[in-house]
């Protein structure tokens, strides 16, 4: 393995910043994918088209995130092989992962168009908005087998400590949506189902020359058509790591669904508008999300290599450099909050109540360069269990009930609602560090 992949030794924060670099780029054109649907929607059609897209794609984007950690068990897994030197046995991951994620991703495409009605409903879609939703979400799901190839690709290679293939994947998927979008939106004025034509068409062709790309690559390791088949040992790994995080991704995804729901029950106006300060939302957290997936990577391989004490200063170095971008976004943000969600609307209700909302974002910057550090790093050591724990807690435990309190304090104030986030990270860092704590001891008890 060449330098540039290998984690487990040399300088720590530089390296560790170099791959997250590409990660957050990815991430960035990620953002842009779904905001620029949000912003030729904004420009180009109806504020019912607005809220379809902004509900559709919420629900699409907790699917995808479901998706997305899964795969981070192949992540993890890979990172950890790699990191005891055992390279060779990298196609028979890869090739386990393929198989496992081409089921799901079949299964996912024709269960969620079934649903689509019944999905809609469930988030009290404006009936305004509520056909467009529906529709939405139905191009969507059917699409998925292409969302999930997609979200797999950059897993694997970032378990190899490779986050430039991610960048380019999302690069052409990127410009494709663009593309679409001014064709089928602007051009044509397919309004919400041509955003939802454009997402899947665009990661359709994203896996199609990401496919052909690596296929002309030196890998460092075999892997042929034959190793792609139903491991079970090597799926039983990547589930035990992944299933966590799945499923606390999903409860957490649910627990913004539902609060998406009550303020869809507010109206067209503030459905839009959450929409949109949610978007906003995906570009202002991309250094502490970057760091999180970087390093699940970084912690993994030195985890295998029996390093922990550069997994402990890694953690330490990419929670002070997420902090310094935190405090920059939390100003922006809670002052100037309109020039951001006018990017995204033309409609000056919906710009000022995205706004609104957006202030509670805010202050959720201040703390999210902890929590997702946190994260990510206890998903690099193998303890997704408690990750998947913590998450539940901060859902069901504070962010739902605090919503539902503030939703019946009248005057009804979307800051108020979106409050429930911040408040719901305070709790997740401080039972994080608790963690620490106990890890921290256990050693020192075992030593």
């Amino acid at each position: 393995m060449n330098e540039k992949t290998n984690f487990t030794q040399g300088r720590i924060i530089l390296p560790l910043m170099r791959f997250a670099l590409p990660v957050m780029f990815a991430m960035f054109l990620q953002s842009m994918y779904g905001a620029v649907d949000l912003f030729v929607v904004g420009k180009f059609a109806t504020p019912e088209d607005v809220s379809a897209v902004s509900t559709g794609s919420m629900i699409m984007m907790t699917l995808a995130n479901i998706m997305t950690s899964m795969a981070m068990g192949t992540t993890i897994y890979f990172g950890q092989q790699i990191g005891m030197g055992k390279t060779k046995k990298g196609g028979e991951i890869i090739g386990a992962s393929i198989a496992l994620f081409a089921v799901l991703g079949i299964f996912m495409s024709i269960l969620i168009p079934v649903c689509s009605v019944g999905i809609a409903d469930v988030m009290h879609a404006p009936a305004d908005a509520f056909d467009k939703t529906v529709e939405y979400v139905r191009i969507c799901g059917g699409g998925m087998v292409a969302i999930v190839a997609y979200n797999l690709i950059g897993a694997i290679f970032r378990g190899m400590g490779d986050s430039k293939t991610p960048l380019m994947a999302v690069g052409i998927a990127c410009v494709v949506n663009v593309v679409g979008d001014l064709v089928l939106i602007a051009g044509l004025g397919f309004g919400a189902a041509g955003a939802a034509i454009a997402t899947v068409g665009a990661q359709v062709i994203s896996v199609l020359c990401s496919v052909f790309i690596v296929s002309k690559r030196n890998l460092g390791f075999e892997f042929h058509r034959r190793m792609i088949r139903l491991n079970r040992e090597i799926i039983g790994h990547v589930m035990r790591l992944g299933i966590p995080i799945a499923l606390q991704d999903f409860l957490v995804g649910v627990s913004f669904l539902v609060i998406q729901a009550i303020v869809n029950t507010l109206g067209v106006t503030a459905s839009a508008g959450v929409g949109v300060a949610e978007k906003v939302c995906g570009f202002i957290m991309l250094v502490p999300a970057a760091f999180m997936q970087s390093i699940s990577a970084f912690v993994a391989q030195n985890v295998g290599a029996g390093r922990m004490d550069r997994a402990h200063k890694a953690l330490k170095g990419a929670i002070g450099v997420s902090f310094l971008f935190g405090l920059s976004m939390f100003l922006l943000s809670f002052f100037r909050g309109s020039i951001l969600t006018g990017l995204f609307a033309k409609d000056q209700e919906v710009i000022l109540a995205g706004a609104e909302y957006l202030k509670s974002y805010a202050i959720d910057c201040l703390f999210t360069c902890f929590l997702f550090c946190f994260i990510g790093f206890y998903n690099g050591c193998g303890n997704t269990s408690f990750v998947m724990a913590q998450g539940i807690i901060g859902a069901f435990a504070v962010r739902i009930p605090v919503c539902f309190l503030m939703s019946k304090w009248e005057p009804v104030k979307l800051f108020h609602i979106g409050l429930a986030t911040p408040c719901s990270t305070v709790v997740q860092i401080v039972l994080c560090f608790g963690f620490l704590f106990y890890l921290s001891r256990k050693n020192r008890t075992s030593g």
